[in-house]
C-alpha cells in the first residue's frame, strides 16, 4: 500500500452475517458478491490435489472468490477479503444445506454432538496481486441434544437452509449451543481477529478502516 493509497476493503461476499461482523467492528467496506461457481473450483481442486480436509476447502473457496473480484478494475488502494465457511463433523465437511429436507438430517446428526466450524480468509491487494495472505480460523461447536419437535421448528424457520452446517450461532440455533471453544464472530462468518493480522501483512492497519 503506497503512502498516498486510502485504503477500500472490499467484501467478496452476500453474506448478511459477514457484513454484520464487519459493521459491528466499526469497519468502513463495501462488497461484490463473486461468481465463482464452488462445485467447480472443488472438483478441479481434488483432480489436482487430491482430496481436501474440510479446512483446506474454506481456504480454497475463500482465494477462488477473492481472486475472482479482484481480476476487475478497482481504485487504489483496494484490497480483497474472500471468506468461506465450512462445518466439519466427523471428519466430514458440510456446506450448506438449501433444502429443509437435508437440514433435517443434519440436526439429526447434530443434536448433541461436536463439531468443528472452519472458515477461511483471504485478502488480496489489487494494486499488487502477488501480495495476498489468508489463513483459516477453526472453532470447535458443542451442541445440546435436540429434541424432534425442536428440530423441526427450527427447520421450519428457514435460518438453517443457507448456513454452513445448518446452523448459526447469532440467531435461532443460538439456544441449541452449549459451548464453543474458539472465535465467536468465526462461527457467524469472518474472524475480525485474523482479517486484522491479514490486513497488517498487506501493510494496513485496521484502524484505518474505522469509520
Amino acid at each position: 500500500m503506497t503512502p498516498t493509497s486510502k485504503a477500500r476493503l472490499l467484501l467478496a461476499s452476500a453474506s448478511w452475517g459477514r457484513k454484520k461482523v464487519l459493521t459491528d467492528a466499526g469497519l468502513a467496506f463495501e462488497t461484490q458478491v463473486s461468481a465463482v461457481d464452488e462445485d467447480a473450483v472443488l472438483e478441479r481442486a481434488i483432480a489436482e490435489l487430491g482430496e481436501r480436509t474440510p479446512a483446506q476447502t474454506a481456504l480454497l473457496l475463500a482465494r477462488a472468490k477473492a481472486e475472482d473480484v479482484a481480476a476487475g478494475t478497482h481504485p487504489a488502494g483496494t484490497v480483497v477479503l474472500g471468506c468461506d465457511s465450512v462445518f466439519e463433523l466427523d471428519g466430514a465437511a458440510y456446506g450448506k444445506p438449501h433444502t429443509a429436507e437435508v437440514a433435517r438430517e443434519r440436526w439429526q446428526q447434530l443434536s448433541g454432538a461436536t463439531g468443528v466450524l472452519h472458515s477461511g480468509h483471504w485478502l488480496i491487494n489489487t494494486q499488487e496481486p502477488e501480495q495476498a495472505h489468508g489463513r483459516i480460523s477453526s472453532t470447535t461447536v458443542r451442541f445440546a441434544t435436540v429434541t424432534a419437535q425442536e428440530i423441526e421448528a427450527y427447520v421450519a424457520s428457514g435460518e438453517p437452509l443457507p448456513c454452513a452446517g445448518a446452523f448459526t450461532i447469532d440467531g435461532l440455533a443460538a439456544t441449541f449451543i452449549e459451548s464453543i471453544e474458539g472465535n465467536f464472530q468465526n462461527v457467524v462468518g469472518l474472524d475480525v481477529f485474523v482479517l486484522r493480522e491479514l490486513l497488517a501483512a498487506s501493510g494496513i492497519q485496521i484502524i484505518d478502516l474505522w469509520k
